[in-house]
């Protein structure tokens, strides 16, 4: 610390500054445009209308944190494995894209606080005989590759010692798949199983039941070393919780019901 501060003090001396460091909050603002990975095939956080323009609880909040920012935003649409890539690859600023804050994950990139909250729910094949989430033991089973979801049922099926696993790309193929019945069940968030069954797009398929699984809390990320940049996005989500606004998108995007409680951390997506 006593070496810094010699070290500024010799530079005044001289008649020098230190060096100004721009940082990707900076470069946001300079470029006055907020480039936000986004997944659009999990409804209602993310999808197309039928003007093919992305919508959804995930996009409004990326349209939210550029106007905070003063800046234009631009939705990248990425898959679930894709998200982490594409900040690594300079193809986007931040991912607002249902990001579970993981430990794993932070050794690569940085997480804000939450700003949402799922619970989970097993949906099935109509076809198949299954009265709650046990009887998917010995079952052919499905996710999104690298997902809460597909860690916890590929764990299950390794843990009853019978069935099958199988990872997606992407949450649209699972429900293909679902439907056409190449597999029996799957579990994704409640809001996402309850979006696709109502939507007629994956026929022949119904909600079972609540997956024991523990509220996956997800986040916003960026490069880790953005401390500017998460620091502003950590209060942005702060704010849209103080002034009601997160309220407003539950309410629009997902329905009824209360918003879950941001000041608890959970796990996982």
């Amino acid at each position: 610390m006593k070496t810094g501060i010699l070290a500024s003090g010799l530079m005044l001396a001289a008649g020098l500054t230190t060096p100004a460091f721009a940082d990707k909050l900076d470069d946001i603002i300079s470029a006055n445009v907020l480039r936000c990975a986004v997944v659009l095939d999990f409804p209602p956080m993310g999808s197309r209308d039928s003007n093919n323009e992305p919508i959804g609880f995930d996009v409004d909040y990326c349209n939210d944190l550029a106007a905070a920012l003063g800046v234009e935003a631009e939705i990248v649409e990425t898959t679930f494995p894709e998200r982490i890539p594409a900040l690594m690859s300079g193809r986007v600023d931040v991912a607002v894209a249902s990001t579970s804050d993981t430990l794993e994950r932070a050794k690569t990139v940085g997480f804000s606080i939450p700003y949402y909250a799922f619970e989970n729910a097993v949906v099935a094949n109509e076809g198949v005989d299954m009265a709650d989430w046990e009887g998917m033991r010995g079952k052919t089973v499905g996710a999104t590759a690298g997902t809460y979801e597909a860690i916890w049922l590929e764990e299950k099926v390794a843990e009853w010692g019978e069935g099958q696993f199988r990872p997606y790309q992407n949450q649209a193929d699972v429900f293909l798949a679902l439907s056409q019945g190449q597999l029996d069940a799957t579990v994704s968030t409640v809001e996402v199983a309850e979006a696709n069954v109502a939507s007629g797009n994956f026929p022949g398929i119904r909600i079972v039941d609540k997956a024991p699984m523990v509220p996956d809390y997800v986040a916003l990320i960026t490069l880790r070393e953005e401390y500017g940049l998460i620091n502003y996005m950590n209060l942005f989500i702060n704010q849209q919780v103080r002034t009601g606004r997160y309220a407003e998108l539950y309410a629009k995007w997902i329905g009824e019901g209360e918003p879950a409680d941001l000041t608890i951390q959970g796990v996982y997506r």
